[in-house]
């Protein structure tokens, strides 16, 4: 789980793309909540450092979960298509964009054959 964040190939499950938005959330209300009660000009400048990464980072984890679903990444800008993302598994097996990230029905027992070392 979190493995290559700011890379824009593989897939994600339900849990990553959900754990992104929680630890976005927390970052960025941390920040806020801080920049407020001390009113000091370095925390505004951090929470919109944390708000503009927090944003790469969700497109990025986005894209990743539309792959999941065998989409493009380009999909996460429908409206409401984020309730797809968070809530219908993804591709069983492999598809165009790698693996299934639960490993349910990788293995393709035809592509081993022969390839077994004994």
């Amino acid at each position: 789980m979190f493995q290559n964040v700011f890379s824009n190939s593989g897939r994600i499950t339900r849990t990553e793309f959900a754990l992104t938005y929680v630890i976005y959330i927390a970052a960025l209300f941390f920040t806020i909540i801080l920049a407020a009660i001390t009113r000091f000009s370095l925390f505004y400048l951090i929470t919109m450092f944390v708000w503009f990464a927090g944003q790469v980072f969700r497109i990025i984890q986005g894209a990743k979960r539309c792959h999941d679903l065998g989409n493009s990444g380009w999909f996460q800008f429908i409206p409401f298509y984020i309730i797809i993302m968070a809530f219908v598994d993804g591709d069983p097996g492999r598809n165009r964009y790698g693996d299934n990230p639960k490993g349910n029905k990788n293995y393709y027992t035809i592509d081993e054959i022969g390839k077994r070392e004994y």
